[in-house]
């Protein structure tokens, strides 16, 4: 966060200088770059904007969980260092990929404030038009902080603009407190966002859906459950009968929420994933631990993954020419197996509910329902199919972490202070409060 911020008048994002650099010759105050409702949707736009960075959902931050996790190893053969310290969870604080996840999550939320900060005095702006406009801030802003959060632990909470070298150093946010700024911000924006068949801007629907998440990880199963069943009921979206269809095109029936990409604003997945005999790099591969978890005739095996000869990749997100494939973030499925997971930790369960959102996955993907009835297996199989389900999607590590089980199912993980990654360096040596301090371990 030791960073300048500079809202342009051209993109209205914001552009990261060190604070000794010059000002852009482009730059103008943000109280002249938004006068009118025009400029608050680009300013809108802008926050948006900076999750299509590499460092974020166009490569770094997704693969990092399945890396992290025992989803995707580092080939003996790639040359990425800085991967291959997330593989053997053993990551230095000088890591620069996770310096860009820092920073780039804090970019976006300050955008977010920046334009959040100006929308009251926009004078063409109806009441209802500044509380949407406002809600879809608020869900990013709350987005940010929970990747944040489930990287990092307790990180600090930003809700004012950060212009100039003011409000730089400040101390880290208790998991706590990071947690309720997050359901605040996500129950506004779930209140006053519109329903929307728009995937790739925030909705009412994609708020409750993160919400639900954020409960679960929170393990408040109760709002969970509550959430999760209101989006299956009412959100509008579908299970798609076909797997690999979700993945085929962009916006499908069952996406809730995705991060738009084009061949202007490319992810590099593919080129991470694909074997350098299809001009990839070939970062990451599958773990064999991976393969050997999907069940016999699963469709999510050929859907997830190729081989190219004996070299397994992740195909998910194939587009390596253009790198114009969507990054999905909220999916139905996944409202699926919240409400399972949550049901499976009340009190008093019922077990043909869990068994019945399972089985919709299950069935999904031409298995057998399971008739198991026993709620310390039932939590298991909701494990097992979450990672199958979401694999190359960027949740794995985030379910191990929650759910207490990365020292019990990662080897390289055998001690509670490996389940958060290190606070970057340039952080700890630039914010100069007392309370900014480093995880344990590191």
């Amino acid at each position: 966060m030791k960073k300048i911020i500079y809202i342009t008048l051209i993109l209205v994002t914001a552009l990261s200088c060190e604070v000794l650099e010059v000002k852009p010759q482009n730059s103008v105050p943000a109280e002249d770059a938004f006068k009118t409702k025009e400029d608050i949707d680009k300013g809108i736009l802008g926050a948006y904007a900076s999750f299509q960075s590499l460092s974020y959902y166009g490569r770094t931050f997704s693969i990092f969980s399945d890396l992290a996790s025992d989803n995707l190893s580092h080939p003996i053969d790639a040359t990425a260092t800085e991967y291959a310290e997330v593989d053997n969870n053993s990551i230095l604080p000088e890591n620069g990929s996770v310096d860009g996840i820092w920073s780039i999550a804090y970019d976006g939320i300050n955008v977010a404030n920046n334009v959040i900060d100006k929308v009251p005095s926009i004078a063409n702006m109806t009441e209802e038009e500044k509380n949407v406009a406002l809600a879809e801030l608020y869900f990013i802003r709350a987005l940010n902080h929970f990747n944040l959060l489930n990287y990092f632990g307790g990180v600090p909470i930003k809700v004012t603009p950060t212009v100039g070298t003011g409000n730089l150093d400040v101390p880290r946010n208790s998991v706590e407190e990071v947690y309720s700024q997050i359901i605040n911000d996500l129950i506004f924006a779930s209140d006053y966002l519109p329903p929307s068949t728009n995937k790739v801007r925030a909705s009412k629907y994609a708020a409750k859906a993160l919400l639900a998440k954020v409960y679960l990880y929170k393990k408040d199963y109760p709002q969970a459950k509550t959430l999760a069943s209101e989006v299956i009921a009412d959100g509008g979206y579908t299970l798609l009968p076909n797997y690999s269809d979700i993945f085929a095109d962009d916006e499908s029936a069952e996406s809730i929420f995705e991060i738009s990409f084009s061949q202007l604003e490319r992810n590099r997945i593919s080129e991470y994933n694909f074997p350098t005999a299809l001009n990839g790099r070939r970062e990451v591969e599958p773990s064999q631990d991976l393969l050997d978890a999907y069940e016999a005739n699963d469709e999510r095996f050929n859907a997830s993954l190729a081989f190219e000869g004996d070299q397994a990749y992740a195909i998910k997100y194939d587009d390596l020419s253009l790198g114009a494939d969507n990054f999905i973030v909220l999916r139905l499925a996944d409202m699926y197996l919240v409400r399972a997971e949550a049901e499976a930790n009340l009190p008093s369960p019922i077990v043909s509910a869990i068994q019945s959102d399972i089985n919709d996955i299950r069935l999904r993907a031409n298995l057998q329902p399971t008739s198991e009835s026993g709620i310390p297996q039932l939590q298991r199989i909701i494990e097992k199919e979450r990672r199958i389900e979401f694999a190359f999607e960027g949740q794995r590590w985030f379910d191990l972490v929650r759910t207490d089980r990365a020292i019990a199912v990662l080897p390289n993980v055998t001690s509670t202070n490996q389940t958060l990654f290190p606070i970057p360096t340039d952080e700890i040596q630039t914010n100069n409060h007392s309370g900014m301090v480093q995880n344990p371990g590191y």
